[in-house]
């Protein structure tokens, strides 16, 4: 039976998308619920399946073009395929029994050379682009033959058989088209610059109470809740708290108006093969520091892997970004519109302080809020970094909610 293939209902933050890779052929065997075409949007590359066992009839969209919302991208045929590709499918299982029998009796299994890149999944895509490797020449791991990422690594690792001649004096480059993610990071990102009246204002935390909080129940949290105990769930809980003080940092604009959000859905900012990437965790309010820390987790693995969903990664009333994990210092965050204020955290750092007229040595962290000085006075912002400050040098006034 003939049906269609569709592209997946955008929803409304998402006006289009963009064929990444066709997995499969036409008149290639595919199984019920078997990837076979990718798409990449603003913000994340979905999973097209297939509906059923079949094959593809005649693909309408190919790899670089755009699609539109449930727009039709190709045509379908349950039911068994014959010809070729079914012997293909054959020959294939009979690989992999061969290799399960191998195994079984003790010998090396029989892998399936690695399979063109533009049948891998986009994260390894990514990685065989960067690093140069040739696909034909990495041995793949995975299911099918297919390459993983670790395949990649580990071919990188391996010394060259023959040592590639450079001229002397030839510079290389490589040309590599911008994925979609980046172009519309860049795209806000300027336009922030552009239609915000941003202001950066700066602050330092000790942040030697917090740490001597998480080195002693530390081990229990993880014995008690499953999760590891970080400084990410204070920052969130000390901005959702300061959020609540001071309410136009929560708020955003919309045209001439201003809305009060009467919520707090603090987005974390996580990087990812295919840029930064800023998923959301809902009612951080309602949230305790385990379900902060599992969350954050969560999104943080589904970001390597390329599943966060656009759902996960809509609206937000505030964010956070921690340059601090890649060693900055100091930095200016750029606003996340429509949000009006973003908070940037960085490297501990121990610095000579002065404390009650003595010396201390001290780890101490440089915090950072960017904020819309058209709907954030100067006072409202210093005062809520002031907050985030004092709650996390006395992290019992977050416990107790003093």
């Amino acid at each position: 039976m003939a049906t269609e293939i569709k592209a997946p209902v955008f929803p409304e933050s998402v006006a289009d998308g963009t064929i990444a890779t066709w997995h499969k052929k036409v008149g290639e065997a595919v199984s019920r619920d078997e990837v076979i075409c990718d798409i990449e949007t603003d913000k994340v590359v979905l999973e097209v399946v297939a509906p059923a066992d079949g094959q593809i009839t005649s693909i309408v969209k190919n790899e670089g073009d755009t699609v539109l919302s449930d727009e039709v991208i190709a045509q379908f045929e349950e039911g068994a395929v014959s010809g070729a590709s079914s012997t293909q499918a054959v020959q294939s299982e009979e690989k992999v029994e061969q290799a399960a029998a191998k195994t079984e009796a003790g010998a090396a299994p029989v892998v399936e050379r690695s399979q063109p890149v533009s049948d891998q999944a986009p994260a390894v895509r990514k990685a065989l682009t960067e690093s140069g490797v040739n696909p034909a020449d990495v041995q793949g791991t995975g299911r099918g033959g297919r390459i993983t990422k670790e395949d990649v690594a580990n071919h990188q690792t391996k010394p060259a058989a023959q040592p590639l001649s450079v001229a002397v004096g030839e510079r290389i480059e490589k040309r590599v088209p911008m994925t979609r993610l980046r172009k519309r990071v860049a795209e806000r990102l300027l336009s922030a610059t552009q239609e915000t009246a941003m202001l950066t204002t700066f602050n330092e935390v000790n942040m030697k109470p917090v740490m001597e909080m998480r080195k002693q129940y530390k081990d229990a949290f993880e014995k008690r809740h499953g999760a590891r105990l970080g400084f990410m769930s204070f920052f969130v809980k000390a901005a959702t708290e300061a959020l609540k003080r001071y309410p136009a940092v929560n708020a955003s604009i919309d045209g001439d108006d201003i809305v009060y959000h009467g919520y707090y859905d603090v987005g974390v900012a996580v990087s990812s093969d295919r840029g930064l990437v800023v998923p959301v965790l809902r009612d951080t309010d309602r949230m305790n520091y385990a379900e902060v820390e599992n969350g954050i987790g969560a999104y943080a693995a589904k970001a390597r892997d390329g599943k966060l969903s656009i759902e996960e990664m809509t609206g937000g009333t505030f964010t956070i970004t921690n340059g601090g994990t890649f060693g900055s210092l100091l930095s200016t965050p750029i606003i996340n519109p429509p949000q009006t204020a973003i908070l940037g955290m960085h490297k501990i750092q121990e610095r000579p302080m002065a404390v009650n007229g003595q010396v201390q040595i001290l780890p101490m962290m440089y915090l950072a809020l960017s904020y819309d000085h058209r709907l954030i006075d100067g006072k409202e912002a210093v005062g809520f970094l002031v907050t985030i400050k004092e709650l996390l040098e006395e992290p019992a006034k977050l416990i107790l909610d003093l």
